[in-house]
């Protein structure tokens, strides 16, 4: 099932779908798209702000997904070391 986890995906967006961030359910992030109109050299704060905010709503929907599937395996038993 770990296998099939890990081709799964999810996807979650920052600064109104201007940084986008695809992550697998094993907690990979396998892209992260930025807006051009993002890029700008005297307020790198913001893009990397926004990058960080997507990525870690991508790894929050990867770790809910994967708890969601792994409960169907488990019948709702908890599984020692996640989360």
């Amino acid at each position: 099932r770990k296998k099939e986890l890990a081709e799964e995906t999810v996807e979650a967006q920052a600064g109104d779908g201007r940084v986008t961030v695809v992550a697998n359910c094993t907690q990979e992030v396998r892209s992260i798209k930025i807006d051009k109109s993002l890029v700008d050299p005297n307020d790198l704060g913001m893009l990397e702000d926004l990058v960080t905010a997507a990525v870690n709503a991508a790894l929050a929907s990867s770790r809910d997904k994967m708890q969601r599937e792994l409960g169907k395996i488990s019948g709702g038993v908890k599984i020692p070391g996640i989360t």
